[in-house]
C-alpha cells in the first residue's frame, strides 16, 4: 500500500480529447520527508512518519525541532504517519513524491470534513421538514421520542438529534487519479474529496476493489495525457511554496 499527504487546493475541470469534461480536485503534493521509520521487528508494524511543508526554525516548536534533529532535516509544519507494507522500504531522510502514483490509480482520500457547528436534525441528518400549513405546530423539530414497550424506557441509542455537525475524519473510497505532475507537485483526483480548501488530506492505495475496472481504462484513455492546472490554483500553489 502506497500513501502520501498533500493539501487540498480546490476544484476545477479538465477536458478530454473527445471534449468530455471531468470535475477534479487539485491536491498540492509537496515532497514528503521521512522523519521516522517504524519496522515490524521493533514496533510491530511497518510505517513511516513524514513531514510536510518546511517551517522556519524560529517558527517551530520544541517537538518539531526534536523530530527534525533526529531526522537531520529542517522542521516541518505537519507530521503524519503512513502505514503500509511498501513504506518499510524507505529510510530516514528519504523523500516521497507525487510520482508514486500514476494516472488511473484507484485511491482512497482521507480528510477532515467541513465543520458546520451546532445544527438541527434537518441539516445534520437530512430529515424531512414538517408541514408548514397554518395551524401546524411542527416544522423543523426532531420528531417523536416515543419508545413503546413495557421495558423500553428512555431514548433509544442512535436517535437522530441536533448536535455538532462535521469537523470529523472522513474517507472517500475508490477515487480515480486523472493526472499526476511531479514537477509542479500536484495530483488531480476525479470528483470531490473531504475538507475545505487548504486542508491536509492523505491519499493512499484503495483498500477495496472496484466492481467495474474496465470503466477506469476507458476513463483514462479519454482523459488528457497532461492536465493543465488553471492559473488560480497554480498561483495558490506557488504562494504556498
Amino acid at each position: 500500500m502506497k500513501a502520501i499527504i498533500g493539501r487540498k487546493m480546490g476544484m476545477t475541470q479538465v477536458f478530454a480529447e473527445d471534449g468530455q469534461i471531468y470535475a477534479v480536485t487539485v491536491v498540492e503534493v509537496l515532497p514528503n520527508v521521512v522523519t521516522q521509520v517504524k519496522t515490524v521487528e521493533k514496533d510491530g508494524y511497518a510505517a513511516i512518519q513524514v513531514g510536510y511543508e518546511e517551517l522556519k526554525e524560529s517558527r517551530a516548536n520544541k517537538p518539531q525541532k526534536g523530530i527534525a534533529k533526529k531526522a537531520n532535516t529542517v522542521p516541518h509544519q505537519v507530521h503524519k504517519e503512513l502505514k503500509g507494507d511498501e513504506m518499510g522500504n524507505y529510510q530516514l531522510g528519504d523523500v516521497v513524491k507525487a510520482d508514486i502514483f500514476k494516472a488511473g490509480d484507484v485511491v482512497d482520500v482521507i480528510g477532515v470534513s467541513k465543520g458546520h457547528g451546532f445544527t438541527g436534525v434537518i441539516k445534520r441528518w437530512n430529515q424531512a421538514i414538517g408541514p408548514k400549513s397554518h395551524g401546524s405546530g411542527y416544522h423543523r423539530g426532531p420528531g417523536t421520542f416515543a419508545n413503546n414497550g413495557r421495558y423500553n424506557h428512555g431514548v433509544m441509542p442512535g436517535k437522530h438529534m441536533a448536535g455538532h455537525h462535521g469537523n470529523e475524519s472522513a474517507t472517500v473510497l475508490n477515487q480515480i487519479i486523472i493526472a499526476v505532475d511531479a514537477e509542479k507537485n500536484y495530483i488531480l483526483v476525479k470528483g470531490g474529496i473531504p475538507g475545505p480548501r487548504k486542508s491536509i488530506v492523505t491519499i493512499r492505495t484503495a483498500i477495496k476493489g472496484i466492481k467495474h475496472p474496465e470503466q477506469i481504462k476507458k476513463l483514462i484513455n479519454r482523459a488528457p495525457a497532461v492536465a493543465e492546472v488553471p492559473a488560480e490554483e497554480e498561483a495558490v500553489a506557488e504562494a504556498a511554496e
